[in-house]
Parts: structure tokens; sequence; C-alpha cells
């Protein structure tokens, strides 16, 4: 297994026992990426393309990449939880990491490749580092050299303050159904698509508990449908406790309102502290959109001016 000293924590996880796990934890450690092939079965993987038909509408070819995906239907859901990109996950991230992005991919013919970049870019840490996130892009169409398979360059999440060339980066090439799953501080980038047929991806991202999501899921998914939602993936969304108070809400009782089994970690959180229920943050929410807003409310009187005060 390669040297993780680039790679590692204060306190790391152990290595798992799961012989899959440890096989693909080493390939990312060597190479910054590893190929799942064929983990989701076609029917799915035909139920996720209609689904983006459907989401797209009339949309033109060139924007068929819906956002927001959690807020708009459940199909795509099973992407975010998948166990061996999770058992991945539990040991390059912290507990608690959370989910920054999850959308579509539609690579259209004729479509230029993507500058290559990493996916971390943003956060100006000095590299080499370790991940402060990572990625998958799930195939719902055979990704080739040909339609635009996303391209890595292998062994780049060890460097430093390198830069990429063209000619380093290899297509991901996978059947349908396959996961690409990389690090982000792993070099890639979609690639050209030269054939005559678009080809279609959905990516989930995630990220360190203490960095702030790309996509802000409280503002992205209504918080009447976090019931519909698996507890683990509302726990990703932003809607858990990163220890020991990060994150934490305002209620001075805190009780789970929603109805959803709570983990027993976050339960744990609930039960350690006043106001460490985010949940119930989000129904707090809910009931006050329900109802009129309070001209003055008792922290911010108007003091005669009729406007209020901070």
């Amino acid at each position: 297994m390669a040297d993780r000293s680039v790679m590692s924590r204060n306190a790391g996880p152990r290595l798992p026992t799961d012989p899959v796990a440890v096989a693909d934890i080493s390939h990312v450690e060597t190479h910054g990426y590893v190929i799942l092939p064929s983990i989701l079965p076609l029917e799915e993987v035909q139920a996720a393309k209609a689904e983006i038909m459907r989401l797209s509408g009339s949309t033109p070819l060139a924007g068929r990449n819906p956002s927001s995906l959690l807020n708009k239907t459940r199909v795509f859901d099973k992407l975010v939880v998948l166990p061996r990109v999770l058992a991945l996950n539990d040991y390059f991230l912290d507990p608690g990491y959370q989910l920054t992005a999850f959308h579509t991919i539609q690579i259209n013919p004729g479509e230029q490749p993507q500058d290559l970049h990493h996916d971390d870019g943003f956060c100006h840490f000095p590299r080499p580092r370790g991940p402060l996130g990572t990625a998958i892009m799930v195939a719902f169409d055979e990704f080739t050299a040909e339609n635009g398979a996303t391209r890595v360059i292998p062994g780049s999440h060890l460097w430093g303050s390198e830069r990429p060339r063209k000619e380093q980066a290899i297509p991901m090439v996978c059947p349908a159904g396959s996961v690409i799953y990389f690090i982000g501080t792993t070099w890639h980038g979609g690639g050209p698509n030269t054939s005559t047929s678009s080809r279609m991806s959905a990516t989930v991202q995630y990220c360190q508990p203490y960095i702030r999501s790309l996509e802000n899921q409280f503002l992205a998914v209504d918080p009447r449908r976090l019931p519909e939602i698996d507890t683990r993936i509302v726990e990703m969304m932003g809607y858990k406790i990163h220890q020991p108070f990060v994150g934490y809400g305002m209620s001075s009782r805190p009780v789970l309102a929603t109805g959803m089994p709570p983990s027993e970690a976050n339960l744990a959180n609930i039960a350690a502290a006043d106001g460490l229920s985010p949940v119930r943050g989000a129904r707090r929410m809910v009931e006050w959109l329900q109802k009129p807003l309070d001209k003055n409310p008792p922290a911010f009187p108007d003091h005669g001016t009729g406007k209020s005060k901070l």
C-alpha cells in the first residue's frame, strides 16, 4: 500500500477488515481514484436516464444537468449512500462528512474537454495534503474515450504545486452502471465528446464536516421533504452536529419532531446538550414560514422609530 503520510490525519481511522474495501482503499491511496465496475443494476441505470429526461423536459441538450436532485425526486437517492463509496469515505474523510454537491452531467456530441482541475482546489491550503472532499461519477452510459469519459491523472493526488498537462490524463473507460471514485486532490476533468451520442452521468460530492458545501442544501431542498429522505442523507445535508457542537441550533428542547428515526450518533448528540438539533431547527423553520412575520419580535423592539433595530 502506498505511503499514506501525505493523507494521514492526527487520528485517522483503522483500515477496515473487509478485503474489498481494503483493495479499494489501496488503489485510491496509490492512484487517487478507483473504478467500481457495474455496481448498479441496468434497470436502475435506465430508470435514472428516464428521470433525467423527465426532469429536463424541453430544456436544450446543453442545459440538461438537473441539480437540487434531493428536492425533485427520490430516484437518485441511492447514489448518495452506496456501501462501497461510504466505506471509502469513512476512511478518507472525518466522521460527519457532508454532501457538498449532487447533480447530473450530460456531455453532448461536439463538446470540448473540461479544464483539468481538482475538486478541493477552491480551498487554498498548501499541497501535498489530505483531501478536503471526495467525489463519484456514476456512469449511466458506457464511458468511452470517444464520448467524454472522465479523464484522471493517476498519482496526481500526491502532487505539490505541479500543474497538469492534458496528455497526462487518461479516460476512465467503464461500462454503464459503474462508479468512478476519486479524492479531492486528484486532478481530473470531463473528456471531449467526439461521438454521435450524449453521455449521461451523475456526480455525488462529499466534503469534510468543517468545509462549506458547494450546493447549499438548506436552500436547495424544502425542509418539508426531509421525512421522505434517508436519514443518513439528511445528516449529510448538514442536519447533524459535527462534534463537539459545530452546526448547533437554538432549540431549547432538542427533540426530533419530524418522525424520522435518528441514528444512534445523532441521538447522542441531541441528548448531550441544549440546542444540538438541526433537524428540530428545520421543523421550526417550517413552522415559522407558515406564520405571519412579527413586525416587532420581542428581541428587537422598534424604540418608537417604527423600524426594528439589531
